[in-house]
């Protein structure tokens, strides 16, 4: 089995087996007396969830929760969350679950005490110095999905509620002060979400490994990123409690997100605008257009990808990876396309400028245009 480490990149990570018994002691060693802990509908009642709360009662911090949590959480939820932090006296948030989880977790504690809107800190330019950095609340992430990578992150997604648009919701010290990856918590995923979030992992290191901006350090952690979720996913999908494999999984989840500060591309902000309207499973949705991705961008990539699968010791090049990713699907039991999520046709011109607005466009090998993203959408139907 692989060995309890401590990592400080990009925080504290307490990585192995186990180790959600620290929780209250690295709760207390960031000044929190009283967290809430978030985390969403399906977790609320598990054991995993019980265990926690019952770490944090029995060090006498309390044992309050809040899971009001929707799959891809918006202003609502968050409005909410902040309602039963500032009820319960709280003084800091503890995000566990999965991405939505941890997201909406952040968002509460960014927003206890701002006095402007929620989208006036989303990630353009500067927009987060609007926010007042000493009223935003400590965070601890405790990350239950191998996938996301939030617990590693700077921002949150948010879905406005009106709209249907997600926003990405930046701050520096949105990053986790201490984060717990104890793969345990992952052994009772369901195999969907298993094959879901692994997958997330996946797009996430393959667009920041195929983003056109220079990033030596993202480059190669999105290189080894991808190895350990193609030997490692089908594992877990297969043995649920293979716990060393579901160590790999959630080292290549925070390495995708630690990665892709060297941007994102097509999968994203193609999937955004499904998840947002549709409500699907976020990494799932990543998983239905990644190889219409990648052959949209072949033209830009094909070097790269074959540096890859070399890597990787896959044979044949792109069209050897090309392969394989296709095969992982079909091991995975990802749906063929978007129309088999329920997607509907007549939206996607709509969801076309959609995904245009969406910043991960920018950082795509090719240009999106309103014309080439539009056909793309039509290939993933």
């Amino acid at each position: 089995m692989i060995a309890s480490v401590n990592w400080s990149y990009p925080t504290a990570v307490k990585f192995g087996a186990g180790r959600i018994k620290e929780l209250a002691d690295h709760c207390k060693a960031v000044g929190m007396k009283k967290p809430l802990l978030v985390t969403d509908k399906a977790l609320a009642s598990l054991p995993i969830t019980a265990q926690a709360l019952a770490i944090l009662d029995g060090a006498g911090l309390g044992h309050a929760v809040f899971s009001e949590v929707d799959p891809n959480p918006n202003e609502m939820n968050m409005a909410d969350g902040i309602k039963a932090y500032r009820a319960g006296g709280h003084d800091g948030v503890v995000c566990f679950g999965g991405g939505s989880a941890l997201d909406l977790g952040k968002m509460i504690a960014l927003m206890i005490d701002q006095t402007i809107s929620v989208w006036d800190l989303e990630d353009v330019g500067d927009w987060w110095t609007r926010a007042n950095a000493s009223k935003i609340a400590p965070i601890i992430a405790v990350p239950t999905t191998a996938g996301t990578g939030s617990e590693v992150g700077r921002a949150g997604v948010l879905t406005n509620s009106a709209t249907h648009k997600k926003k990405i919701i930046f701050h520096p010290k949105l990053l986790p002060a201490v984060t717990i990856c104890d793969p345990e918590l992952t052994v009772g995923m369901p195999k969907f979400i298993t094959a879901g979030t692994g997958m997330d992992a996946l797009a996430h290191c393959l667009e920041a490994y195929c983003s056109p901006f220079y990033h030596p350090m993202s480059q190669g952690i999105a290189l080894e990123g991808m190895r350990l979720v193609f030997e490692n996913l089908p594992k877990v999908y297969a043995n649920p409690n293979d716990l060393e494999a579901r160590a790999h999984m959630m080292s290549a989840a925070a390495m995708g997100a630690v990665a892709f500060q060297k941007g994102l591309g097509a999968i994203h902000s193609l999937s955004h605008p499904v998840g947002a309207i549709y409500g699907t499973h976020h990494g799932t949705t990543n998983a239905v257009v990644m190889p219409m991705v990648l052959k949209f961008n072949r033209s830009a990539i094909d070097d790269r990808i074959n540096a890859a699968a070399a890597y990787l010791a896959i044979q044949g090049g792109f069209d050897g990876f090309y392969d394989r990713v296709m095969d992982l699907r079909s091991e995975l039991g990802i749906p063929d396309n978007l129309t088999a999520m329920g997607v509907d046709a007549a939206r996607l011109d709509e969801m076309t400028e959609m995904a245009l607005e969406d910043p991960s466009c920018g950082g795509n090998p090719i240009k999106m245009t309103r014309e080439n993203t539009r056909a793309l959408y039509g290939a993933c139907m």
